[in-house]
C-alpha cells in the first residue's frame, strides 16, 4: 500500500492540452495522436479562433495546439489576444504553412512553439510536455528560418524599441539574455556564466518582465533585434 501511494505521489500530473483547427479531421487527428500518450489530456476542442478562445478561458490548459488560418479570428489574433489577457496557456502554432513573417508575427504574438502539421506523433506529443515545462519548441526548418530571420537588419523602430527595454537590464541580465539568444539552456547558462541555476532562473524571471516578454524566443527575438548577437 505504501509503495502504491508514494508511486502515485511521484506521478506528475498530464499535460492539459485544448486543439483550435477549424478542420474537423485535423482535430480528428490531432484527437487520436494525443489520445495515445498517457502524458497528455485533450481537454477542449474549438473550430475557429473566436469559439478557442472561450474553451480556453473556460478548461484553462496548459497549451494550446492552435491552427494559424481559420474563419473569423484566426489563430495570430487569437494568440495575441490569449497573450494580452495574461493566459497561462502556452500556445503552439500548428499549420502547413511555415513563411519567415508568418512565423515572426505568431512569435512575436507570444507564441511558445511552432510546428508543422506532419510533424510525427512522438515528437508531437514531446513538444506539448516541453513547451508545458517552458521551453520553446519549433520544428528544424523553422528554427532556420528564425535565425535567419532574426539576424536581418531590423526596422528603425523595432531595433530601437529593443535597444530601449535591452538598456533596462544590468550587466548580468545581459549576458544571461545574450545566452538565451544563443539558444542555451538554464543548465547551460549556469555553466558558462558559473551561476546556480536557481540564480539563472531567477534572472529570467526579470527578463520576462524587463523586455515585456513572455517566452525565451521572445527574449532571443529583441536580443537579436537589438544587435546583440
Amino acid at each position: 500500500m505504501l509503495a502504491a501511494v508514494g508511486r502515485e505521489q511521484v506521478s506528475a500530473p498530464r499535460v492539459r492540452v485544448v486543439v483550435v483547427d477549424d478542420d474537423a479531421l485535423v482535430r480528428t487527428g490531432l484527437r487520436l495522436m494525443l489520445g495515445g500518450s498517457d502524458v497528455v489530456e485533450l481537454v477542449g476542442e474549438a473550430g475557429d479562433g473566436h469559439e478557442g478562445l472561450t474553451v480556453v478561458e473556460r478548461e484553462r490548459p496548459d497549451v494550446v495546439l492552435m491552427d494559424i488560418r481559420m474563419p473569423g479570428l484566426d489563430g495570430l489574433a487569437a494568440t495575441r489576444r490569449l497573450t494580452e489577457r495574461g493566459s497561462s496557456a502556452r500556445v503552439i502554432v500548428l499549420t502547413t504553412f511555415d513563411t519567415d513573417e508568418m512565423v515572426l508575427t505568431a512569435l512575436r504574438h507570444g507564441a511558445a512553439g511552432f510546428l508543422l502539421k506532419d510533424t510525427p506523433p512522438a515528437q508531437l506529443v514531446d513538444a506539448v510536455v516541453r513547451v508545458a515545462r517552458g521551453e520553446p519548441m519549433l520544428s528544424p526548418s523553422v528554427t532556420a528560418q528564425v535565425i535567419t530571420a532574426a539576424t536581418r537588419t531590423p526596422d528603425d523602430t523595432r531595433e530601437k524599441h529593443a535597444r530601449e527595454r535591452v538598456s533596462r537590464l544590468t550587466d548580468r541580465e545581459r549576458e544571461v539574455a545574450v545566452a538565451i539568444g544563443r539558444g542555451l539552456s538554464n543548465a547551460e547558462i549556469a555553466a558558462e556564466l558559473y551561476l546556480g541555476l536557481a540564480t539563472v532562473k531567477t534572472h529570467i524571471g526579470r527578463l520576462f518582465t524587463k523586455l515585456e516578454a513572455s517566452n525565451r524566443v521572445q527574449i532571443a527575438l529583441c536580443v537579436h533585434d537589438a544587435g546583440l548577437t
